[in-house]
């Protein structure tokens, strides 16, 4: 009887948990968080989409030729390091920091948004799949603003490309944020994306 409640306490924690790796990056992408965002910046969402990107491989590469932490395509990643500085996407600190920049690019652009978390969600969208294909997602939305609408719009993409592409967001800000709600405050998205 004492193992089946111990067991049952113990499996929520355990799907809680941080992967080791991510403690050896958590001031790298709380400083780059801060640069860009202030003292209030969204920390644990950053860590989240490093978790949901690479798991915390900085020498992750993917079947399509993402690489790095942040899983950055080679184009943007050359394109990031116009912003940011020459760098390399294998290069942990500057792919934290060129994903950092390059969130903010997007969520400078996402818009109209009804809520700060559907802003994010959108943001996190043209991070995964394409600014434009956001864009037009939105454009073809009868609520533009409201993610929980308006992510699940096909804008004209593949089947497998839109099931990732509309989980993307929710899965991050939901599913992996309150692992790294510890690393400073998160976005609340309480019952808006899904």
């Amino acid at each position: 009887m004492h193992r089946w409640i111990l067991s049952l306490v113990l499996i929520p924690a355990l799907a809680l948990a941080q992967p080791e790796q991510s403690r050896q990056y958590r001031r790298m992408v709380t400083t780059a968080a801060r640069a860009y965002g202030g003292l209030n910046a969204p920390v644990p969402m950053y860590a989240s989409q490093i978790h949901q990107e690479s798991m915390w491989r900085a020498s992750a590469r993917s079947r399509a030729g993402a690489l790095g932490l942040a899983q950055f395509m080679p184009g943007t990643a050359q394109w990031m390091a116009s912003i940011v500085g020459p760098g390399d996407p294998l290069n942990p600190a500057w792919a934290v920091q060129a994903m950092v920049a390059y969130d903010g690019w997007l969520y400078d652009r996402a818009y109209p948004y009804e809520t700060v978390c559907d802003r994010w969600a959108f943001a996190l969208s043209g991070y995964n799949g394409g600014e434009k294909w956001r864009q037009r997602r939105q454009a073809a939305s009868w609520a533009p603003g409201s993610y929980k609408i308006t992510g699940y719009i096909n804008p004209g993409i593949t089947a497998a490309n839109q099931s990732e592409n509309q989980s993307y967001a929710p899965r991050i800000l939901l599913d992996l944020q309150p692992r790294y709600a510890g690393w400073g405050p998160t976005v609340d998205c309480d019952g808006l994306l899904r």
